[in-house]
């Protein structure tokens, strides 16, 4: 899914208005309404860029008239001191906008750069990074755009996108047994369009082959050991997707893939990375 334009705004504006709900105070008292102002938004350390057009609407939803030049674009990698955006207007709005902007292109670039650090990892293997819903809340949007930006997939986008049944559906159901495990899927299969994907994660190899059974779109082999994703690809290969998660990291991820697995789920990619230190310096009037 392609960030739009609606979904920046909406983080933009709740962000925005719990920042100064009844204006900038700091600002409006201080600095003449005339004043204009010029800032750079420079890297203080290297990194992959997302979040550009993000950075812009924040600053021309406070006024319109702010102009802001992107240099660097999304999924671009970047280095310390690099020039990554110009901005320019009143300077009332640019104080008004620059810890909101900040924020979100810092947090965006964080998960772009550590999604890259795992797609390097798995490089020359069939396995794809993919992220989780494991999103900070209201941000989803962002984020997943920013784990593209690092060159990864994304997963479902929410409930409503794909069925993926885990073992807490079928502890709930009272599916107690691999021939009920099987018969509720197909249940489930009979109920739904055919342009819906269904996937199931298991978390041991004996209730494998009733979901393999029910011929299910992908199968999730949740916190298998390297000997068990090995043997679960060699009895999966070709009959469904194979995608494996749990303790998954940059000192595992590379071993995890070369069993052959195609997707590797990655939380962390979204609730663990962290912020980029970008800087929003003013320049000096010429």
């Amino acid at each position: 899914m392609l960030l739009s334009p609606s979904q920046i705004d909406a983080v933009v504006e709740a962000a925005l208005a719990e920042d100064a709900p009844w204006g900038d105070l700091s600002s409006e008292t201080l600095i003449p309404a005339e004043r204009r102002a010029r800032a750079l938004l420079a890297a203080r350390e290297p990194g992959v860029f997302a979040g550009g057009e993000v950075l812009a609407r924040t600053f021309r939803a406070v006024d319109p008239g702010v102009e802001v030049r992107l240099l660097c674009a999304d999924g671009e990698r970047f280095s310390r001191g690099d020039a990554l955006a110009q901005i320019e207007g009143p300077a009332r709005a640019l104080l008004r906008a620059e810890r909101v902007a900040l924020n979100l292109v810092q947090r965006m670039s964080g998960i772009a750069t550590l999604t890259s650090r795992f797609v390097e990892a798995v490089a020359g293997t069939s396995a794809r990074i993919v992220d989780t819903r494991k999103t900070t809340p209201g941000l989803r949007a962002l984020e997943r755009h920013a784990v593209r930006a690092g060159g990864g997939h994304n997963h479902r986008f929410s409930l409503s996108d794909a069925v993926m049944i885990k073992d807490n559906h079928l502890a709930a159901l009272g599916a107690d047994s691999p021939a009920a495990v099987t018969q509720a899927l197909e249940r489930l299969r009979e109920q739904l369009p055919h342009t819906v994907h269904i996937e199931v994660e298991i978390d041991r190899l004996d209730q494998l082959d009733a979901v393999l059974e029910a011929k299910v779109d992908t199968v999730m082999l949740d916190n298998f050991s390297l000997d068990e994703l090995r043997e679960g690809v060699a009895r999966i290969k070709g009959r469904a997707w194979i995608e494996a998660s749990g303790g998954v990291d940059l000192t595992t991820v590379r071993a995890i893939a070369e069993t052959g697995v195609e997707i590797i789920s990655v939380g962390a990619l979204t609730h663990s990375a962290r912020a980029l230190d970008l800087g929003l310096d003013f320049e000096p009037d010429r």
